[in-house]
């Protein structure tokens, strides 16, 4: 232990050399002897004593323990008590608090640690009286606590926690700043709480001091706290149609998310006492009295009675008293839907979810009646009223009074069962009562464990034949009337609008994915459950989301996006149990009717605008690529307001109205892709035109085409950073691309580039006939980004006529791509396709008829660079046009069948001298996705190429 330690002879008064040295330490010792009184003129000095013993003892904690034998020694924690004792001002207290913050934070030895914990000094400052009106002391007051807090463990907790005196200053001085108006002290408060409970499991005496002492007060406020936050956060909900005070509601729903996640993380610290505490309390004080009550009407309201806490069946037996204060305590209905599914999607603890959900999915209010109330209190003599009511005392005046009988009780071990009874003679009547209603509470939550996480139904008790059947037909009763379920099922109603439809379908998607309600109480009334097999639904609600479906495609619907996929993830989930689909034949022609209510609608804002093309196919990347997230949903307080159609509030597209007829027809676009979705998936029918550019089917950079007899552009591309590459350019029905040649095979190219036509940009430059600018930038999922160019060059030619034919063919073949992919949407939405003109020597043949798209496609089929059997002619030259190019590559990537760039088509062009590398005799109305494997399935490693001039008589050779 001192074998790295200095010898202590020497350097008692003069001042050391090195200011990290055990002999500064006793100069710094001999300072603080000679100022033990703190005056002005001593002040400062005194502040940059104590920053250099604390410099030392963490210098020391590494590199010389004989710095802390010498530190308890002399006991020097009892002059920076003394200091703390005298009014010395805030500049001394806040720089001793800085420096005790830095101490413990930086002490890793343990042995270092019992050094500065021992003799009692730390709870003596833990216990001082700051003045905590001044920030500056509070933030480093409750850091100091939340940094011991952290050192917890089962040894270090001795230190702490006196069972002999029940005294537990670090708990009891931090949760009285529980509700502090500064948010960061109220979170250090939380952070020290979760510490304390998860060490409290392995020390029973602890665990019963804060159960006895501290859980029911704290709880009781804490639970006050979160409820008067709630009512804040309605009214500002009321107030502010305007949408002026959104920052405001955001924080404070910020606030409430918070006090769920610190609950549901002292309920997973899995303490049994506290959690039979917290449960009832949330329960009876705040979930029941403030939440679930305020989801009926105001008639009802007026009638809706109160519960005995500790009832047997406290779903069902409800009193007939009505306090005026609870008519002031309501939330409205869109608020409280809100707040419960945060609830279910937070909080996984089962007793408290399941008697939650039980609740809203069988409360009763038929049974709430005088002699229901009457048989109730036979049954329970210490039933107390449920409400949400402010607690008799403060939680400091509790811990107060509870410290003050902890000390009398010196020698007898606390027990829930005995608390307050050797005090009982000795007290006033009054604070007699007081206690012994706190010990039965605590006796009541303890032996009531069972009947809180069963509140679905009676207990089984010494009944007679008459009461049995009493409780039998109140719970027949109950399965006829279910005011809270009938609700949330009225709400779904989108006639006007879908304000609180959408709250309902967070909360069902909340309780159908929560892990602590039993999926046995989500099957008695059908509702989805995850993974678990079923054969019936609840076609109730399987006809509501329907009706909302088909509110969401008339033109005058007030349904947002997100209500919209909401109740086609929840419709999904109602019927689909494992692979199969157990939607009735009416529900599935109902959801049919609504789907072409879509492609009607969609069809009212088709156009042969090039902006149509853009939205559909960002709409569809946008749908995509980011799902709807419920847990991220229900942090957006902007919900809460009533649904607006400007996107002036900056919020979310999917979560408000469309503003204009862009937006419109975005919301159509959507509308429609849900829809076929949800069909196709119902039906378990493949996607097969969606969408209309697979990346799968592309070229793509490196891959190896044969370019004989094929026609290419030389060019010199030039890029913005000065670059110059040569490289030869060629055009395929939807890319452009940039090879190079291939060293080792001739006649074959390596891709460098390849960019979409639809997506580029062609001009001329100034001063240079013979050079291009050509941007191509990246297809991006939001309309509102910047274009993001992933090509951004000059091409040079060798003359203008070159650079003048490149430029035809660009422009050309831009015009051709993006008119294939408008038919390929019109035939989508089952709307007559136009023939296309003869561009870049695409002429209709003879043969073809209207109902086939005037393009062919070409298949994935592409092998391995590895398969020798492959020859065929990537860039053969199949039009009248020089310089055209259709691309045909080998790519490393695996065949898919399924997937295509575009639908099959049997055009023939007249003047085709090459080949198409796929299918064309298919039609638009019957597309068939085994076609392509069935032409390649023949042979093994060879594939039947069609040339356009053939397709009619099914001819081909084999390559």
């Amino acid at each position: 232990m001192f074998g790295r330690s200095r010898s202590w002879v020497g350097g008692g008064q003069g001042k050391s050399k090195s200011i990290h040295s055990l002999d500064h330490l006793k100069y710094m010792y001999h300072v603080l002897t000679k100022n033990t009184t703190v005056t002005d003129h001593n002040r400062n000095l005194l502040v940059e004593t104590i920053r250099s013993i604390t410099e030392i003892l963490i210098w020391g904690d590494q590199n010389d323990s004989s710095v802390f034998d010498f530190f308890l020694e002399k006991n020097m924690f009892a002059f920076f008590l003394n200091i703390l004792r005298q009014k010395s001002g805030r500049y001394v207290c806040v720089q001793l608090l800085q420096t005790l913050n830095i101490l413990f934070e930086n002490i890793s030895h343990e042995t270092s640690l019992y050094y500065l914990l021992s003799n009692n000094h730390v709870n003596s400052i833990i216990v001082h009286k700051f003045d905590f009106s001044d920030e500056e002391i509070m933030a480093y007051y409750i850091s100091f606590l939340k940094t011991l807090s952290l050192k917890l463990n089962n040894h270090t907790v001795h230190f702490f926690y006196n069972e002999h005196t029940n005294d537990f200053a670090l708990y009891t001085e931090a949760i009285k700043f529980f509700n502090h108006p500064e948010s960061m002290v109220r979170i250090a408060v939380r952070t020290i709480t979760l510490n304390v409970y998860k060490v409290s499991l392995d020390n029973q005496h602890m665990l019963h001091y804060i159960r006895d002492k501290t859980a029911v007060p704290y709880f009781s406020n804490l639970v006050w706290f979160i409820g008067s936050h709630v009512i804040e956060l309605d009214k500002c909900v009321q107030t502010d149609e305007e949408h002026r005070n959104r920052g405001k509601l955001s924080d404070l729903v910020a606030e409430h998310l918070d006090h769920l996640h610190y609950l549901n993380d002292i309920l997973i610290i899995n303490c049994e006492f506290l959690n039979d505490v917290l449960t009832d309390h949330l329960l009876n004080r705040l979930f029941l009295p403030l939440y679930v009550y305020s989801l009926v009407n105001h008639e009802q309201a007026k009638l809706l009675p109160l519960v005995p806490r500790h009832a047997t069946c406290p779903s069902l037996h409800l009193s007939t008293k009505l306090l005026s204060q609870t008519e002031d305590r309501k939330i409205s209905p869109q608020v409280s839907l809100y707040l419960l599914s945060q609830v279910f999607l937070i909080i996984h603890y089962q007793p408290l979810v399941h008697s939650l959900a039980d609740v809203i999915l069988n409360g009763d209010l038929s049974v709430f009646s005088a002699q229901a109330e009457q048989d109730v209190q036979k049954s329970c003599l210490n039933a107390s009223v449920r409400r949400f009511t402010k607690p008799a005392e403060s939680l400091e005046r509790s811990l107060e009074i509870n410290r003050r009988r902890g000390k009398k009780k010196v020698q007898k071990r606390p027990n829930y069962k005995n608390v307050g009874e050797e005090e009982e003679e000795e007290k006033g009547p009054e604070e007699g009562m007081e206690d012994s209603d706190k010990a039965k509470e605590i006796e009541m939550v303890v032996m009531e464990k069972c009947k809180i996480s069963e509140l679905s139904g009676l207990t089984e008790q010494n009944t007679t034949d008459e009461e049995k059947t009493a409780a039998a037909a109140a719970g027949t009763e109950a399965q006829r009337s279910r005011p809270f379920l009938d609700m949330v099922y009225n709400a779904l109603d989108c006639t006007m609008d879908d304000y609180y439809a959408l709250f309902v379908l967070c909360l069902l998607y909340a309780m159908s994915h929560s892990k602590g309600i039993n999926p046995q109480l989500l099957e008695k009334i059908q509702l989805p459950v995850q993974e678990v097999e079923r054969t019936s639904y609840s076609q109730v609600l399987a006809e509501r989301l329907i009706r909302v479906m088909n509110q969401a495609c008339q033109p005058d619907g007030k349904v947002r996006l997100a209500t919209l996929e909401l109740s086609c993830l929840l419709l999904k989930q109602l019927v689909l149990s494992g692979n199969n689909c157990i939607i009735k034949d009416v529900h599935l022609a109902c959801l049919e009717g609504a789907r072409e209510e879509s492609v009607l609608l969609l069809r009212r804002f088709y156009k042969g605008e090039e902006i149509f093309l853009d939205m559909f196919e960002d709409e569809y990347r946008s749908m995509t690529s980011k799902p709807l997230n419920v847990e991220y949903l229900m942090m957006d307080a902007s919900i809460l307001l009533p649904p607006t159609g400007t996107p002036l509030t900056g919020i979310d597209f999917v979560k408000r109205l469309p503003c204009g007829d862009v937006e419109r027809t975005r919301r159509a676009i959507r509308v429609f892709f849900m829809l076929r979705s949800l069909s196709l998936q119902l039906q378990s029918e493949p996607e097969t035109q969606l969408p209309l550019t697979r990346q799968e089917d592309l070229i793509k950079t490196d891959d190896v085409l044969d370019l004989n007899n094929s026609d290419l552009i030389a060019c010199m591309v030039v890029t913005k950073d000065g670059a110059q590459a040569q490289r030869f350019l060629a055009v395929d029905v939807y890319q452009m691309s940039l090879v190079e040649p291939e060293t080792k095979r001739l006649g074959w190219g390596v891709v460098k580039f390849a960019g979409l036509l639809q997506d580029m940009q062609v001009s001329g430059v100034e001063d240079d006939s013979r050079a291009l600018n050509i941007i191509i930038h990246k297809p991006t999922s939001n309309p509102h980004a910047k274009p993001f160019p992933i090509l951004q060059a000059n091409f040079i030619f060798a003359d203008h006529i070159r650079c003048i034919i490149a430029k035809q063919r660009l422009a050309k073949g831009r015009i051709q791509a993006r008119r294939m992919k408008m038919q390929r949407i019109a035939a989508l939405l089952d709307l007559p396709v136009q023939p296309s003109s003869d561009v870049l020597g695409f002429g209709q043949g003879a043969a073809a008829s209207s109902q086939h798209l005037p393009f062919r496609f070409y298949e994935q089929s592409r092998k391995g660079l590895s398969d020798s059997t492959v020859q065929r002619s990537v860039f053969a030259s199949v039009d009248k046009v020089p310089g055209f190019a259709v691309a045909q590559c080998i790519n490393q990537h695996s065949p898919s069948p399924l997937s295509s760039p575009s639908p099959p088509s049997s055009a023939s062009g007249s003047g085709s001298t090459g080949h198409c590398d796929s299918v064309t005799a298919s039609t638009i109305s019957t597309p068939s996705a085994a076609q392509s494997p069935s032409v390649r399935s023949g042979r093994k490693g060879r594939r039947r190429v069609f040339s356009l001039s053939e397709a009619e008589s099914r001819g081909g050779h084999w390559v």
